[in-house]
Order: C-alpha cells, then structure tokens, then sequence
C-alpha cells in the first residue's frame, strides 16, 4: 500500500466519488474538497503529495488556487476541466500544472497519470549530480541551481530538465519526451511538453539557450 495523500478538488459530487473510489482502489490516501476554498485548507493542513484540480470552482477559482499553490508549493497539480480549447490547455500548463485532463475523462487514465508522476520522482539516476552550461542539478535531491541561482521547478519541468541534461546532445522528439517524463506507452498532446519547456527556458534566465530546440524534431541539451 502506497501512503501518498491525494487531494482532489470538484465541486460534482459524483465526480469526486468516482475518482476517490478508483483512488483508494489503487492504494491511495484520498482527501477530498468540492471548492476552492476548502481545498487550500486541506493543503496547508495535509501537505498532500499530489493534487487533482477542477478549474470551475465554487470561492476561489481554480487557476487562482493553481497560482496560490505555485507561489508556496512544489506539489504536483494535474488539471481537469470540461474546456478542451488549446488555449486553456497552455493557460493552465503556463501557470505551473503538470498535467490537464479533459473532462469527460477515464479514472483508470487519470490513475495512471497520478502513478506515473510518482513513478518518475521515485527513480533514482546513476550520477547523483549534473553540470553543465551554468545549470547544476541534483538528480536524488531534485534540486536546479542556474549560475549559482536556486531554480524552483515543476516535477514535470525538473523530469524533463534531467532527461534532456543526461544524454547532451541527443535529440529527443516530443513523443519521447511525453513518454519518458508521463511514463505512458501512447503520447498525448505533444504540445503539452512544449508549454513545459517554455516554462522550463523561462525560469533558467539567462541559461535557457542550453535547451535547444531541434526544428521539425524535438529538443536537446546543448552539448558541452
């Protein structure tokens, strides 16, 4: 049994049941909040190790709570919404979620979004530390540092920093990319990974030219 803590937020009380069901099935701790307000009690109280994140919500909305969270916490956010437009989408990704479920959605998929997240943070890399273009990274304490300058990254921005600094050089498509950092066998929305490494190129400064962008291909960490 896992002892990671779930919050998830909705304010359809069908929906909650239905993800907290699947959830607890899959040997999660599930805490549940159906508005925005609850739902940044529970993670001030709780701490929770992930959290599932309606947009359409009662009291605060959910990209104010998003943006609440980002500016406090690291914790994983995955994103549902009945809105499928891209621009909601890149929204929500720009603002710092890790993820973004469509809504009417699979809870089996959803579930294996959620273990896929914790999957690639439990991985343990053969060189703890990496260096390179001013950008250090600390692959077992999941920390980045850029020209001597902490660096506060996503779990998806820091999957995906890691991956591309441990083969400098190589070409990574966006397939790739959203198969290695998701852990899914079919990729999704690949434009999804290019949100994340605007977000990722953003936050490095002034190192941001050390990930490359491979036109028609995909990205690669610029080689020593």
């Amino acid at each position: 049994m896992t002892s990671h803590t779930i919050l998830v937020v909705d304010d359809e009380p069908a929906i909650l049941a239905l993800v907290e069901h699947r959830l607890v099935h899959e040997g999660f701790r599930v805490i549940t909040a159906a508005d925005g307000g609850a739902a940044w009690d529970s993670i001030v109280k709780e701490q929770p190790d992930l959290i599932v994140l309606d947009l359409m919500l009662p009291g605060i909305p959910g990209l104010e709570l998003l943006r609440q969270i980002r500016a406090h916490y690291s914790i994983p956010v995955i994103l549902l919404s009945a809105r499928k437009e891209e621009v909601d989408r890149i929204v929500g990704l720009e603002m710092g979620a890790d993820d973004y479920v469509t809504k009417p959605f699979s809870v089996r998929e959803l579930a294996a979004r959620i273990k896929a997240v914790f999957r690639r943070q439990n991985i343990r890399m053969v060189a703890p530390e990496l260096s390179m273009h001013g950008i250090s990274i600390n692959l077992e304490q999941r920390w980045v540092a850029a020209n001597g300058r902490t660096v506060n990254l996503t779990a998806t921005e820091f999957e995906i920093l890691a991956l591309l600094a441990q083969h400098p050089g190589r070409v990574y498509s966006r397939d790739e990319i959203f198969r290695h950092v998701w852990g899914l066998e079919v990729a999704g929305d690949t434009r999804t990974v290019n949100v994340h490494v605007k977000n990722l190129r953003t936050k490095l400064l002034d190192a941001q030219d050390a990930v490359e962008t491979v036109r028609g291909v995909g990205y690669r960490m610029r080689p020593q």
